[in-house]
Parts: structure tokens; C-alpha cells; sequence
């Protein structure tokens, strides 16, 4: 059982299961999943039923192959399939919202991707509510990835809001940047104060996968890095342990 005193988040762009040995294997990105012994895990790039992948419905793989409760929520449809974020959990989901974040059309000279979020509301061991949100920002427009900023603030950073937050994703921005900075005005950063890079997952020279949370003192961040796996993924996965305040 989970610790009541201590929750375990990790956030990891999945790549639809292709590794950068060119292989789609989903029971290794289990491994690096279990490895880690994450209570809660922030997925993006997850492929339900996609042909390019197998047909295989990675979200529920997932959950199977760790035990852990599983939540999709599609950002699109795709090659035969669905394509978006998931989240899994070893606590118990009481509540799920997928939220559609801005985005701009496609261009002829760019090709664009709607983009979402997920956030679960799971009961931890204590009994308290906890909120937990999975986001992937748009790759190519700037403009896109500041909305979605202020998006993400405007919906699930209510001033008011009594439940402990915790989100994660892939903002496909450094930290100087404007929309992490946006994020910042009302999240505080969960990650380790050098930046360390996240992507490409070989040789990465990019933080561009984040943990972030707010909730007035209930969560105090006591440890995070980025995990050394090259392999499973074109992102390296990222784990935060959080001490849960009474």
C-alpha cells in the first residue's frame, strides 16, 4: 500500500510506445514506470487503438501491466485510433475531467495537434481529495503554448480551490520561457532548481517536462530528478516525492 505519508508522481511523454531504437514495446515502458514505484504518473503521447502502434490500447496496457487504475483522455482522432494524455494511480479515481486546451489550425507550411488535459481526482490514504493533472502544450507555435498556459491557470488554479493540485506534462518550453512562467504565477515548481534537461532522451539539452503543484502547504516536495532511461522513450521520465502536511 502507498504510503500516507509520502506520494510518489512521475511524468513521462511516452512517444506512443516507440523507443530510439526504432521499437514499439509497451511492457518496457512498464518496467521504467514500475522501477520507479510512482503513485501517480502523468502520461502524454498515448496511442489507443492507433494503427502506426499496433492497435494496441496503450492507456489500458499500462494500467494492466502496473497494476495501477488507469484514466484516458484523448486529445484526438488518429490513424484508426484516439491519441492524448492518460494518467494512472494506485489510489482510488472519484472524479475525471478532460479538458480541451487552445490551439491553432494547421497550416500549409505547419502542421498543428489539438491539444487537452486530463485531471483525476483520486482519495489518498489519509482520506483527502487530491487532484492530479496531466497536460501535453502544443510543439510548433508559441502563441499556442501561452494559451494553453492561461488556460491551464484560468481552469484548475482557483484561488479559493481547498484541494491540493499537482500538474504534470510536457510544455514543450524551457524554463525562461513565457508560458512556464505563466504557469508560475500560480503553481510553485516541483522540479530541481538546475534545470536539468528532459529531452531528447539521448544526449537531452532540453527541460521541457515539468511537475508543478499548489494547495496551500499540503504538499511539500522532498526530493526530484530525471530519470537516466534513453531508451523507451524520446523523453526522459521525471519523479517528484512529495511529503503529504496535515
Amino acid at each position: 500500500e502507498p504510503s500516507p505519508a509520502r506520494l510518489r508522481v512521475l511524468c513521462y511523454n511516452i512517444h506512443y510506445g516507440l523507443g530510439t531504437d526504432g521499437t514499439y514495446d509497451i511492457e518496457r515502458l512498464a518496467r521504467v514506470i514500475e522501477e520507479a514505484r510512482p503513485d501517480l504518473v502523468a502520461l502524454q503521447e498515448v496511442d489507443v487503438v492507433v494503427r502506426r502502434s499496433g492497435q494496441v490500447h496503450q492507456a489500458r496496457r499500462l494500467g494492466e501491466l502496473t497494476g495501477m487504475h488507469v484514466r484516458y483522455g484523448p486529445t484526438q482522432h488518429y490513424d484508426g485510433g484516439l491519441y492524448g494524455n492518460a494518467v494512472l494511480s494506485r489510489f482510488p479515481v472519484q472524479d475525471v475531467v478532460i479538458q480541451p486546451l487552445p490551439y491553432s489550425d494547421s497550416t500549409a507550411d505547419r502542421t498543428t495537434y489539438p491539444r487537452g488535459a486530463i485531471a483525476v481526482t483520486v482519495r489518498l490514504p489519509n482520506g483527502h481529495p487530491l487532484r492530479f493533472i496531466s497536460t501535453h502544450f502544443q510543439h510548433n507555435v508559441p502563441e499556442d503554448r501561452i494559451a494553453e498556459a492561461e488556460a491551464i491557470n484560468r481552469l484548475f488554479a482557483v484561488d479559493d480551490d481547498s484541494v491540493p493540485t499537482i500538474l504534470a506534462g510536457d510544455m514543450n518550453a524551457r524554463p525562461d520561457e513565457q508560458p512556464i512562467q505563466i504557469l508560475l504565477r500560480k503553481w510553485s515548481h516541483a522540479m530541481d532548481a538546475d534545470a536539468t534537461p528532459t529531452a531528447p532522451s539521448i544526449e537531452p539539452r532540453a527541460r521541457i517536462d515539468y511537475v508543478f503543484h499548489r494547495g496551500h502547504g499540503t504538499l511539500r516536495v522532498k526530493s526530484s530528478e530525471v530519470l537516466p532511461e534513453s531508451v523507451a522513450s524520446d523523453h526522459r521520465p521525471v519523479l517528484v516525492e512529495f511529503e503529504l502536511v496535515e
